[in-house]
């Protein structure tokens, strides 16, 4: 029942007052109001001269005059002299709004003038009949608004304007003040509100998960640490790639710790006054002590933590490293009190300063790569548990048809995979529409309606067909899954889905098989064709980051020998680690490494080019072919070797083996 109460707080009704949108409203009624006024009290009459006045006057088109302040004569003419040509043009022509308004007219006239002017008046007057007499008045006592306005009402509304835009940076519709811009933008997590996130949703990450346990389990028991002398780590650093679940084990901790939960990102100490930044910092860590013992997270603390002193101009004043400063200070400072744990995340470990990553601030560095083979499967059971899902769908299957993929890609997947089913009015998503979702994130769209010429799509198809019998024939190769012609993303008019194996060690016969694969999509077309096309840039991309990364970073070549030149914190369009002969032989290397593949490809090719033409004629046809299809058209692979989901589902099934002998002993 509290709970439901608590919730009920966070709720608000339908048509609940938005004290943000009043602000606006009111301010721009406050600037409607004085535009009004200003009109409204600003005369529209038109400029003329006296002696065009006098003139108006003989013809007795006047009806009054006003004389203001001694120094300015407004003019009003006559209802039946608005309606002559001289006069309804240049009126109409002057009011955007189509109004006669009086008065019409006016001009200035000096103050020792006034009385010559009215003499000529009264003069002219003589001559006219005595209906067509104007009336004169004197007005010494009107302020002119416009002058008014301008010179004080301008600075007033400047200064309103300057106080709403400082409301709403320092806090919106929350009722920040001018003041209060140094306060952190945090988000407190506690007892009242709670995240739904438990470690049960962290899948895929154990090692991670047992890290950040230990800190939970400290703030909830910290006699048990604290008995044998031991000291809880001040900082855990979360290091990993994007869509890792980074973030995700930051909102489990969150959602299983019963302490305080501080969340914040690195940007939000981003602002573009001086010290902001800082004083933000002392602010968080003030609000942390208050309610210590507290974590506090920074996500993306890449934005205020690059090392210092990188690219500033001497002299200047970076305000990102001040805020850096005041972190370092907290963290770990002179008047530092326990309590306060620091859990912050980044992609980016390699910019961070020296002085954030030593012990005593962030003490451990927790690595989230992408999953195995083994984790995939378990973060698919996550995402698939909220899936009406047939009886096929496997999640061990989809963990080894999707190598490489990280969190957030899976549950991508499993997603797209909802859609699809619900697009074709399915009831169950089956394994069909996860192998559609798998296409699309690693393909792109399919372009059904796309217009491909014939022959373009027959070169395609001995391209893929290329790939496909390179593959299969090269010992090394990875095996193929799936091969396709039909178009998708912006440019791809085909291609070919492997099944990478789960290693972390790669030998110099494999890298060059894989070049030799990824070259034999230009090669089927030079053999088939005698010309090449534009179709192998993404290849020829691949090759050359590879052979330039097997000379000059893992030293696979006997003419260097075991050097290699890979730094990871200098770049090489500044500065290279060699000299300009080095330079020379590495391209002469590499461009030998990969003319050796090239013509070893076209060998293979031209040895199994009845294979090439049977698998590209089933393309054309089919457009779609499965690994199946090509143990059917040309045979099985000649290497026997496990798949990586070979090798998983063997082990898995000898662990339940043991674990049934070891239950009945």
């Amino acid at each position: 029942m509290a709970e439901k109460n608590n919730k009920n707080k966070n709720i608000l009704p339908k048509n609940a007052p938005n004290r943000g949108n009043y602000q606006v409203w009111i301010l721009i009624a406050l600037i409607l109001a004085v535009v009004s006024i200003t009109f409204f009290n600003s005369s529209n009459a038109i400029e003329t001269t006296q002696a065009r006045f006098e003139r108006m006057l003989k013809s007795g088109d006047v009806s009054e005059i006003i004389i203001v302040n001694s120094k300015t004569v407004e003019v009003t003419l006559r209802p039946e002299a608005l309606n002559k040509e001289a006069y309804k043009q240049e009126i109409e022509n002057r009011n955007p709004f189509g109004t006669s308004r009086p008065p019409h007219y006016k001009f200035e006239v000096a103050p020792q003038l006034v009385e010559s002017l009215m003499a000529a008046v009264n003069d002219i007057q003589k001559d006219i009949a005595e209906s067509e007499h104007v009336q004169i008045k004197v007005d010494n006592s009107r302020d002119n608004f416009s002058s008014i306005f301008y010179s004080v009402g301008f600075l007033v509304l400047l200064f309103v304007v300057f106080w709403y835009l400082m409301r709403r940076m320092a806090g919106g519709g929350a009722g920040g003040q001018i003041f209060n811009i140094g306060k952190a933008k945090v988000s407190l997590f506690d007892a009242e509100n709670k995240v739904k996130i438990t470690f049960k949703d962290v899948a895929g990450l154990d090692e991670a998960k047992e890290e950040v346990e230990e800190v939970v389990d400290f703030l909830k028991n910290p006699d048990r640490y604290t008995d044998l002398g031991g000291k809880i780590p001040k900082g855990v650093l979360l290091v990993g790639p994007p869509g890792t679940g980074k973030t995700l084990l930051a909102k489990a901790v969150a959602g299983e710790s019963e302490v305080p939960f501080f969340s914040l990102s690195g940007s939000d100490f981003v602002e573009m006054f001086v010290g902001v930044g800082a004083a933000r910092v002392r602010d968080l860590f003030k609000q942390a002590k208050e309610k210590a013992p507290c974590i506090i997270f920074i996500d993306e603390i890449d934005a205020i933590g690059r090392s210092r002193g990188g690219g500033r101009m001497p002299g200047s004043n970076d305000e990102r490293e001040n805020t850096l400063n005041s972190l370092l200070v907290e963290m770990d400072g002179f008047s530092t009190d326990a309590g306060v744990i620091i859990l912050a995340a980044t992609n980016r470990p390699d910019v961070l300063d020296n002085a954030l990553l030593r012990p005593g601030r962030f003490d451990r560095q927790i690595s989230i790569d992408k999953p195995d083979i083994k984790g995939r499967e378990a973060i698919f059971k996550v995402h698939l548990t909220n899936l009406k899902l047939a009886a096929e769908v496997d999640a061990r299957k989809l963990a080894a048809q999707t190598p490489g993929f990280a969190g957030a890609e899976i549950a991508n997947v499993c997603n797209e995979a909802a859609l699809i089913a619900a697009r074709k009015r399915k009831k169950e998503v089956d394994m069909k529409d996860f192998q559609d979702a798998v296409d699309r994130v690693i393909g792109g769209l399919e372009k059904k309606n796309k217009i491909i010429q014939p022959n373009e799509k027959r070169t395609v198809a001995y391209h893929e067909a290329g790939h496909a019998v390179a593959g299969w024939f090269l010992e090394h190769a990875d095996p193929l899954v799936k091969v396709s012609i039909v178009p998708r993303g912006v440019a791809a008019l085909g291609y070919a889905q492997y099944l990478p194996k789960e290693q972390f060690l790669h030998t110099t016969e494999q890298m060059i098989d894989e070049i030799c694969m990824a070259l034999g999509g230009r090669a089927a077309e030079e053999l088939v064709f005698g010309k090449i096309s534009t179709g192998a840039l993404s290849d020829l991309e691949r090759i050359t980051k590879m052979a330039y990364s097997m000379v000059t970073i893992y030293g696979m070549n006997e003419r260097l020998g075991n050097i290699s030149y890979y730094d990871p914190k200098s770049s090489e369009y500044f500065s290279k680690p060699y000299s300009e002969a080095t330079s020379e032989i590495i391209d002469q290397e590499v461009k030998k490494l990969i003319s050796d593949a090239y013509e070893r490809t076209k060998k293979l090719l031209s040895k199994h080019k009845d294979a090439l033409e049977i698998i590209a004629k089933e393309l054309l046809e089919k457009e779609v072919l499965f690994q199946y299809d090509l143990e059917r058209l040309i045979g099985k692979r000649p290497f026997e070797e496990e798949t990586a989901y070979q090798t998983y589902t063997n082990n898995n099934g000898k662990e339940e083996e043991e674990s049934e002998i070891k239950e009945s002993i």
